[in-house]
């Protein structure tokens, strides 16, 4: 089966108005990609960022969105907001999300589902600890996560799964490409739809990029502060149409 490549930025808490200019380059720089791309910015610049992306080659997504449609939720945002606001797609279960906001996998279910209802395609994050990789259990969490994570239903049109190995994270540590690959192959078995997109993320940078795309399974990128600057995430959407 051939899968659609991802290049995906998640750019977490940063950005204001002013770069803005980074989207647009890394638009001008790709005006008709061979690979999909996406950048989810904080949500002040959600709006933004869609109207200057209107007519080019990049989708813009949010970073997560509340379970319930409305309500007394204050400082959320609700899947609609950010589908009114132009995303496509939405991050959900980060373990940034899952540790600083105590989510569980059944939190993340929900909110896969709120997701869906309003037809945002789900970027769902699965991934281990250090101490969980040290102690042999990274094949066991990734799979609880995955199968809590993920409601039913989950098909390549409304699902992506990313891996991301927390203690990667920003850290500038990649794993092995032995142990990018056991994972990839692990949740490639695993993934209730064979044509799902399954993304490595974890410190990914333009130095790595060619050789984390040359592994099985790995369908593309979520990629956290490389994708703040149009050269960098450019150098890696390029080494992902080379892939």
């Amino acid at each position: 089966m051939s899968i659609r490549k991802l290049a995906a930025g998640n750019w977490k808490m940063n950005g204001l108005t002013a770069q803005l200019t980074e989207a647009m380059a890394l638009a001008a720089a790709h005006p008709s990609p061979s690979v999909d791309l996406l950048l989810c910015p904080p949500a002040t610049l959600l709006a933004p960022m869609a109207t200057a992306m209107t007519g080019t080659s990049v989708a813009v997504g949010g970073q997560d969105c509340h379970a319930a449609a409305k309500g007394a939720h204050t400082g959320d945002i609700s899947a609609a907001m950010l589908v009114d606001a132009g995303a496509s797609h939405v991050i959900l279960g980060h373990s940034e999300r899952r540790a600083d906001h105590g989510e569980s996998s059944a939190d993340v279910a929900a909110k896969v589902q709120a997701a869906w209802a309003e037809n945002l395609i789900a970027v769902v994050c699965v991934g281990e600890t250090e101490a969980q990789r040290d102690a042999g259990e990274t094949l066991a969490v990734i799979g609880e996560q995955l199968a809590g994570s993920l409601p039913e239903g989950a098909t390549a049109a409304n699902t992506v799964v990313a891996y991301e190995p927390v203690w990667a994270i920003g850290t500038g540590r990649t794993p092995t490409p032995e142990q990018i690959a056991e994972v990839h192959a692990f949740l490639r078995n695993k993934a209730p739809d064979a044509g799902i997109r399954l993304l490595y993320g974890g410190s990914v940078n333009p130095k790595n990029a060619e050789a984390i795309f040359a592994i099985a399974h790995v369908d593309g990128a979520l990629v956290g502060g490389a994708s703040l600057k149009a050269e960098d995430f450019g150098k890696i959407v390029a080494a992902l149409e080379k892939a």
